[in-house]
């Protein structure tokens, strides 16, 4: 088993924070669709039972209404999870590329002084970044159960890259 380099380690690290923060964003698009359905039950029975009372324009008016704000309400969901899910998307993505390009510039750095420091420093930070790392996948792995009992919609569960380097490393 080889030892990873401080930027792979770090780029998992990115990875599993930003799957994190994915699961929240889902658990909030879930969370807003169930307070959705509720409100909508609620309206329905209530809407049901007073119907029968109500003249015909106001009955109109009042579903009316209802949509209006229900369908407003659905796609301001939709619209700030989507947008936020983007942001983490594009965040970690220039977070990666850029712990690439740090490592790159560094192995340029010390191939041209012939000054080591900068590998003996990431050497020095691996052990504390693998922690991180591992805590950083558990609350990954939480994050995602959470997401589990929350969403009760069937739903694509992407496997972290943080989980597939392990299962490399293990094999």
């Amino acid at each position: 088993m080889s030892t990873p380099s401080l930027s792979a380690v770090t780029h998992d690290v990115i990875t599993a924070y930003g799957n994190t923060a994915t699961h929240v964003i889902k658990a909030y698009r879930a969370g807003g669709e169930r307070v959705a359905r509720l409100v909508d039950e609620r309206w329905d029975r209530a809407f049901a039972e007073s119907s029968s009372q109500l003249a015909t324009e106001v009955r109109k008016n009042a579903k009316a209404a209802h949509d209006f704000v229900a369908s407003y309400y659905q796609k301001g969901i939709l619209v700030t999870s989507n947008g936020a899910e983007a942001v983490v998307n594009k965040v970690v993505e220039l977070a990666g590329q850029g712990v690439k390009q740090v490592a790159a510039n560094a192995s340029r750095f010390e191939a041209q002084t012939g000054v080591t420091a900068l590998s003996r420093i990431a050497q020095t930070a691996l052990p504390a970044a693998e922690a991180v790392s591992k805590l950083a996948s558990r609350i990954e792995v939480k994050s995602g159960e959470l997401l589990g009992k929350i969403d009760d919609r069937p739903a694509k569960r992407r496997v972290s890259a943080v989980r597939k380097a392990r299962a490399r490393q293990a094999a």
